[in-house]
């Protein structure tokens, strides 16, 4: 039997509406300035915010830089570079040099996109070629997970959780537990590339370029936003970014999921659109490079030139700005590239002539490594990082409970003040046949959890005489509440927990939050919704930016559900979840007292646990951002002993079963009393 999915526009509509108010007030805002003092004001605001998204300046560690090979070519040579980003991270590189400079020239930092080879893809090769053909140095360097820097690697040339964009992800995912954003670490990686160019004799420091396509274009903008966030002021002294701008209310509208670098926590709660990322280069040249037939929509890059050519022009500068849109779909084509050659030309005084001949080479004549892959320097990876910054946090803040517990938990879901009325709520027809619990039927309510932006959760009440279709009769005494896996309407028929207390004679409800059960999307693509770019995660990851993490979308559902069933009578609540609704089912029995029993099926032990082991499988709305700064979930555990809490069947970070004696030797790392476990 198929499961109930009438709502599955809800999470879409939803984020359209809240992305749509941010872009129209942040364009009302540029265009609406007249001065200059304005425009170095919002400069300013827009740098001090984006220091909240990028987070603490990485110490900068030595770079331990070397040259480990050579290609000679008629018009350049290319030296194989390794460096260190951080202690033992290595960073594999190719610096293109021109032959017979008599002087340091112009140069060109290059950022990879989302190619497999990183810097030996051919688009990438034929910029750093054709930039080096016509005189610039041009450092480019391979990306997290890309070229030679695979952070999952299987031991065979290939990753094991999948493309360098899954693996951007499953990094990503961990590190929001940590209060990290994995786009600040990929703009780290070019500060010190950057650094490393610019103390290089060949090269002019006062004339350093930035490029780069789809995922380089993204960090061309990543790059230029963090060293406005880290430093007040953008190093380069012109910058191309290809293929990545538009704006974000396109990518939400057209149901485009991006990765995690690609979506800066809070931007959009500050008020900002895509075109901010590149307010602190203002007032230096910067060509917005976009294609007619990409899926990054041209309206938005047309749409973000004008708000930026406006703010330009306050700054006497608007001749600095240019737009080029290239005829084909996406990619760093040859179009595009001589008009980024252009471009650069006009501010160097370098050749602004058409793409000179180029030679492609074979991924291995650019290796930096004798295997292609950095493993076999047994260096760190950025999960090695994760996992000693996740025990240092550990170490630092010891257990938390009591009031101080449960303040942390509602600052970091970002509750809003609950009303004191219980929510207004749909009557939906019932629908028979469905083999619930005891041949009951279930009432259905459409509870309105979101006024302001109109998200629903979907409420049942299971029903012994029938079909109802009005308002619930009143009750005294407990009642059970069950917050799904997936789906209540599945759960109900196939799940044991949840049959076995749906036929008990105490009323059960059901909940199904925003975008989970009947509400799953059908967005972003067909079935895709628990993939690594599913719609789960495209919402998700929009509520980081909105500096409303999805958990606390799903725990405030969760309180409302509470209210609605408080209003008639229901206040003494046995609260029973599975899976993924554990989690937020948890943090609500902490914060309220009308839960009096806690039932949670498959859940993690710790956050600690999913930041800490390598291969982790849990979905982003389950990661509290910076949440293992303040308490762990054996914090909330051992606040619901009181509260009856039973474990029954948790899941490994891998979301697997767990041995009975492997979970209780997680329990007791955890500091958790083994008689929790159900």
């Amino acid at each position: 039997m198929e499961r109930l999915d009438r709502f599955g526009r809800m999470m879409q509509e939803f984020m359209v509406r809240k992305v749509r108010t941010v872009s129209e007030e942040n364009r009302e805002t540029i265009l609406g300035m007249r001065s200059k003092k304005a425009a170095v004001e919002y400069q300013e605001s827009i740098c001090k915010s984006l220091r909240k998204t990028f987070g603490r300046k990485p110490p900068k560690t030595p770079l331990n830089a070397r040259t480990v090979g050579t290609v000679e070519r008629d018009a350049y040579t290319v030296e194989k570079i390794i460096f260190e980003s951080r202690p033992n991270l290595p960073v594999t590189g190719n610096l293109y040099i021109p032959n017979g400079l008599d002087g340091p020239a112009p140069a060109v930092l290059g950022v990879c996109g989302h190619s497999g080879n990183g810097k030996a893809a051919e688009a990438y090769q034929s910029f750093s070629q054709g930039l080096a053909r016509k005189g610039y140095v041009v450092f480019i360097f391979d990306p997290f997970s890309q070229g030679e820097r695979l952070q999952y690697h299987d031991g065979k040339g290939g990753s094991r959780v999948g493309a360098c964009t899954a693996e951007h992800n499953w990094m990503g995912r961990q590190q929001t537990l940590l209060g990290e954003w994995f786009g600040a670490w990929r703009a780290w990686d070019g500060v010190r590339a950057l650094e490393y160019l610019a103390d290089r004799p060949e090269v002019d420091p006062a004339q350093i370029g930035l490029t780069g396509n789809s995922g380089g274009g993204t960090m061309t903008s990543m790059i230029l936003a963090g060293t406005g966030a880290w430093f007040g002021e953008t190093p380069f002294s012109m910058a191309a970014p290809s293929c990545y701008i538009t704006t974000w209310r396109c990518n939400v509208e057209n149901e485009l999921p991006a990765d995690a670098e690609q979506q800066p926590p809070y931007a959009l709660a500050a008020g900002m659109e895509m075109g901010d990322l590149l307010i602190p280069h203002a007032p230096k040249p910067l060509i917005l490079l976009g294609q007619e037939h990409d899926y990054f929509d041209a309206r938005g890059i047309e749409d973000t030139y004008e708000r930026l050519r406006h703010f330009w022009g306050l700054l006497g500068a608007e001749d600095n700005l240019q737009l080029y849109i290239g005829p084909r779909p996406h990619g760093y084509h040859q179009e595009n590239r001589e008009a980024m050659y252009a471009f650069f030309g006009g501010c160097t005084g370098l050749d602004r002539s058409g793409e000179p001949e180029l030679t492609i080479e074979p991924d291995e004549t650019l290796w930096c490594t004798e295997t292609g892959q950095v493993d076999e320097m047994n260096p760190s990876t950025v999960h090695d990082f994760t996992r000693e910054r996740s025990q240092e946090l550990a170490a630092k803040r010891g257990k938390v409970e009591g009031d101080d517990l449960k303040k942390a938990a509602t600052k970091l879901l970002n509750l809003p003040k609950r009303p004191e009325d219980p929510p207004h709520y749909r009557v939906l027809r019932p629908i028979s046949g469905r083999e619930y619990p005891g041949n009951k039927t279930a009432a259905v309510y459409l509870l309105e959890t979101d006024t302001q932006w109109e998200a629903q959760a979907l409420v049942y009440k299971l029903e012994a005489k029938g079909a109802r279709a009005s308002r619930p009769i009143p009750g005294e005494g407990p009642a059970t509440l069950w917050v799904p896996h997936m789906s209540s309407d599945e759960e109900l028929r196939e799940d044991a927990l949840c049959k076995k207390l749906g036929k008990q004679d105490v009323p059960m409800f059901t909940c199904d939050y925003r975008g989970i059960g009947e509400s799953i999307p059908n967005t972003c693509t067909h079935r895709q919704f628990e993939t690594i770019y599913g719609s789960d995660y495209f919402y998700a990851s929009y509520g980081e930016m909105f500096g409303e993490p999805a958990l606390g979308w799903r725990v405030w559902d969760i309180l409302r559900t509470l209210d609605f069933m408080a209003a008639y009578g229901y206040d003494r609540v046995h609260l029973a979840a599975k899976g993924w609704g554990a989690v937020p089912a948890a943090l609500v029995a902490l914060l309220d007292d009308r839960v009096r029993q806690v039932t949670l099926k498959n859940a993690p032990i710790s956050w600690s646990d999913l930041a800490e082991s390598e291969m982790q499988s849990w979905p982003l709305a389950v990661m509290l951002p910076g949440v293992l700064q303040s308490f762990d979930l054996p914090d909330v555990y051992r606040a619901l002993g009181r509260k009856k809490l039973s474990l029954v069947q948790p899941l490994s970070a891998a979301f697997k079963s767990m041995r009975k004696d492997t979970a209780l030797a997680k329990l007791k790392a955890a500091g958790l009393k083994p008689g929790i476990l159900g």
